[in-house]
């Protein structure tokens, strides 16, 4: 049997109440400021820690959290039918061999939150599952804030209203990480194989506009091909923000070297993508953005969906075998939990955001 993450919690809630929040008590607590919150879904954090370190548990969890969520099948017939989907948090539409995922918070300047994560992991698994599309390409929707209005954002990162606001949950961090980040990196997995060994994978191709920001520049991380616009630039503003991001400590070394990585988590170092820093991370700098994503689509898929799938394999099993991960998110849960619910969170959102004036 599979069980994702919240739904895993919820049963062992149910079979050991002294030892994790029930759905009446997350929901009380829900309602509250993030500063006014008692931290119950740190037991969440822990127990899910516990769960991840364990190889065989860890392992099976990873598994499940890799499936297609259970709406993809229906919504997949919708797409094949279509074209297209309108996802609210998330669209997706076909264009000649690719599938284009557009991440969609307007307001927000794209930010995710509680409103796009169901939405841009369902239209992911959309992507990936399609059999007349060969690629994916993931960029930011126009916004509608007036500094940027009318422009397109590949992403700011987690929502800082919503989570000053208490509207984010603790597990919103790990379904994210385990679920829509790593299917972008791993593909999708099939109940009857391991990840390791079977998944449905394709390439992706990001399209950094403006700016890729906290965790919209982790999911940069994940992506085979980047494109960015010029004047683009990454942060991974966690010291501001006080959380952990997501897989980043563990991704971004690999690109840059620990020592300019351990200035972007801890000192807040920008990188411009057009620097020899940014060129690590980032493929191309194109001034026109839709022109390049249908070069290289064109480029990418000449040698065939099955060799691309292969040689992502290939690249992980060196890179960031599964075990690997499972490790990483380990240490990620339980130390997430503690940092979201710190009172230094709020003293940075207040400090760093003005977060208190911020209206939702």
């Amino acid at each position: 049997m599979f069980l994702r993450a919240d739904e895993l919690c919820r049963r062992a809630a149910a079979a050991f109440p002294d030892l994790l929040p029930g759905e009446a008590a997350l929901a009380a607590e829900a309602a509250r400021l993030q500063r006014d919150k008692q931290g119950l879904e740190i037991a969440q954090g822990v127990f899910l820690s516990g769960v991840l370190a364990d190889p065989v548990a860890g392992s099976h969890l990873c598994h499940a959290m890799l499936l297609p969520l259970p709406a993809a099948g229906e919504r997949l017939r919708e797409y094949q039918s279509r074209g297209e989907l309108d996802l609210g948090g998330a669209h997706v539409q076909r264009q000649g061999k690719a599938s284009v995922v557009t991440m969609r918070n307007p307001r927000f300047l794209n930010a995710e939150d509680e409103s796009t994560l169901e939405p841009l992991e369902l239209a992911i698994d959309i992507a990936l599952l399609d059999a007349q599309s060969e690629i994916c390409v993931l960029r930011g929707g126009e916004v509608s804030h007036p500094r940027y209005a009318g422009k397109r954002l590949f992403g700011a990162g987690i929502n800082l209203t919503h989570l000053y606001q208490g509207k984010i949950r603790y597990l919103w961090y790990i379904l994210r990480d385990l679920g829509l980040v790593n299917k972008i990196y791993r593909g999708l997995a099939r109940a009857e194989a391991s990840p390791e060994v079977d998944s449905i994978e394709k390439l992706w191709i990001g399209a950094i506009e403006g700016f890729a920001i906290g965790g919209h520049c982790q999911v940069v991380l994940t992506l085979d091909y980047v494109l960015a616009a010029d004047g683009a630039y990454m942060t991974l503003p966690a010291r501001k923000e006080g959380i952990i991001p997501g897989a980043a400590n563990l991704r971004l070394a690999r690109f840059v070297g620990a020592r300019l990585a351990r200035q972007a988590v801890l000192a807040e170092r920008r990188i411009d993508c057009a620097s020899p820093e940014g060129r690590l991370i980032c493929d191309e700098i194109v001034s026109d953005m839709d022109g390049a994503i249908s070069r290289t689509v064109e480029r990418l898929t000449g040698s065939g969906v099955v060799s691309a799938a292969g040689n992502r394999r290939a690249f992980r099993i060196g890179e960031e075998p599964l075990d690997s991960f499972r490790r990483y998110m380990s240490v990620y849960a339980r130390e997430q939990a503690h940092c979201h619910f710190s009172p230094a969170l709020i003293a940075n959102l207040e400090k760093n955001w003005n977060a208190a004036t911020r209206r939702a």
